[in-house]
């Protein structure tokens, strides 16, 4: 039975499904980018150790030979052109090397090794080795790390929206659950569920909330059908033993009381069988405008009646309709404030008082029994739209409370076409 047209709690959200997908693919992705360029740091501090090492092994071997023989190996010379400043006047006899990281020409990165041959200003042999074959091959590392990366990422995120899939399925299950528990079903159960984590333990806890839940609800519905039985025997010999008291005004007041005491019996009675879903409609096909205006008739309160379509049939229990206009109607003048209008459009009833409107509270979770909600609402046992929700039910038909832009309660049952 819907009380006001809400946004649902979910719209507008993003999927649990999509954010662990989203979440995967961004944490594989932080992975491979890591992986990648600590690879890349590490080869190539590795190729310029290598390097260095290979260009002081062939300066030792040059410095060697050229001091036994006066030789030049390959790849030796003497004082070289491209030698970096930094080894073209060493302070000692020692071997020195520097990485050249920018070298142009056909010589790609390379690192030099130089030497001495002897004293103080004498030539200095030098040594270049040629990273650039190296590099390449790093380049070329780095694309494979890539293609791997992206082959990685790939399988990654259908792997990780298929696993995110199987836990947004079994909590939406819980959610719908819980949803339905909410709405007033208080069979609904996530039954068995398959795993030992924590959406299991969600699960249970919610079938254990529903179980507790039912356990109550029937306990109260059964006190209260109990209370209302036993009390009907009372109050019947309640009304015969004021008909044997004198007329008067005592005897009005008592009669009023009295009365008024059996129809809150009367309802509880039929809150009961409501409850139990008991009632079955005895449907037949009536003209709605007829039969709104009798039960409007019939609780002998100033009400107008608009009736924008005389022809209109509906197939409905036309007993448990009346019920609920009167109620309406009823409930529009105890708690609202006139003109009290009941409008006939179709299938669909609107009655319409101008008073404070439906409280907040009302509006939000629906009506409760024994609570008329807002002070300035007036008095009353809260039965009356509880009463009328349930037998719009039983109809099959939609009951919207809701409060007009200029004031007033509005309240619009819409039957079944």
């Amino acid at each position: 039975m819907t009380v006001r047209s809400l946004r649902g709690p979910w719209a507008g959200r993003t999927s649990l499904r999509r954010k662990i997908a989203v979440l995967a693919a961004a944490t594989a992705l932080l992975v491979v980018a890591a992986v990648g360029v600590l690879v890349h740091l590490w080869t190539a501090q590795d190729i310029r150790s290598r390097g260095e090492a290979r260009a002081m092994n062939s300066l030792y071997a040059a410095m060697d030979v050229y001091r036994r023989t006066g030789v030049l190996t390959d790849g030796a010379e003497l004082d070289p052109a491209g030698l970096p400043a930094a080894l073209r006047a060493p302070a000692d006899g020692e071997r020195h090397h520097v990485y050249n990281g920018h070298a142009g020409g056909s010589v790609g990165p390379s690192v030099w090794a130089a030497q001495r041959t002897g004293g103080r200003g004498s030539p200095v042999l030098a040594v270049q080795i040629n990273l650039g074959p190296d590099r390449t091959n790093l380049s070329r590392l780095d694309a494979a790390m890539a293609v791997a990366s992206l082959v990685a990422l790939a399988g990654a995120v259908p792997l990780a929206v298929y696993g995110a899939g199987l836990l947004s399925r079994r909590l939406g299950q819980v959610a719908e659950t819980a949803a339905r528990i909410s709405a007033g079903d208080l069979d609904a159960r996530t039954g068995p569920t398959k795993g030992r984590d924590e959406v299991a333990d969600i699960a249970a806890t919610v079938d254990r909330m529903a179980d507790s839940l039912a356990l109550r609800l029937r306990t109260e519905r059964r006190f209260t059908a109990d209370v209302a039985h036993e009390l009907r025997t009372p109050v019947g010999g309640l009304l015969a033993a004021i008909d044997l008291l004198p007329s008067g005004e005592t005897e009005d007041l008592l009669r009023a009381r009295v009365r008024d005491l059996r129809d809150l019996v009367e309802d509880l009675l039929e809150i009961s069988r409501l409850d139990a879903g008991a009632e079955e409609p005895v449907r037949v096909r009536v003209p709605l405008g007829a039969v709104v205006a009798e039960a409007v008739s019939r609780t002998g309160l100033d009400t107008e009646t608009i009736d924008a379509d005389g022809a209109q049939t509906v197939e409905t229990d036309p007993r448990r309709l009346e019920r609920i206009v009167a109620n309406l109607v009823v409930n529009a003048h105890r708690h609202g404030a006139g003109p009290v209008q009941v409008t006939v459009d179709g299938p669909t009833v609107v009655v319409r008082d101008h008073g404070p409107g439906f409280p907040d509270d009302l509006l939000l979770h629906g009506p409760r029994r024994f609570h008329t909600g807002a002070r300035e609402r007036g008095s009353g046992h809260g039965l009356g739209l509880t009463i009328a929700l349930g037998q719009a039910r039983v109809l099959g038909a939609g009951l919207l409370l809701a409060n007009a832009p200029d004031g007033g309660a509005v309240a619009t049952l819409r039957l079944p076409a």
